[in-house]
């Protein structure tokens, strides 16, 4: 069991990096702060297509890594 949760968090570890490294970045420096307060003002559009996609599978990927931490953490301990 310890060593399947260990190979499950290392892939789930691989997949979130590769997740969060082919998302688009939100801003970018000085003329990102200037156009997020362009966005509180008048309005953010919404994620499509694959922005969306990665945005939800990063949420699962990184809600499933800190389920198999916390697993892996009460199988050392318990």
């Amino acid at each position: 069991m310890y060593g399947l949760l260990i190979a499950l968090l290392l892939i789930d570890a691989i997949v979130l990096i590769a997740l969060v490294l082919l998302q688009s970045g939100k801003s970018a420096g000085l003329s990102g702060a200037i156009s997020g307060g362009a966005e509180q003002l008048f309005g953010k559009q919404k994620a499509r297509g694959i922005d969306a996609v990665l945005h939800r599978a990063t949420i699962v990927a990184g809600t499933l890594f800190f389920i198999l931490t916390f697993l892996l953490g009460y199988i050392v301990n318990g």
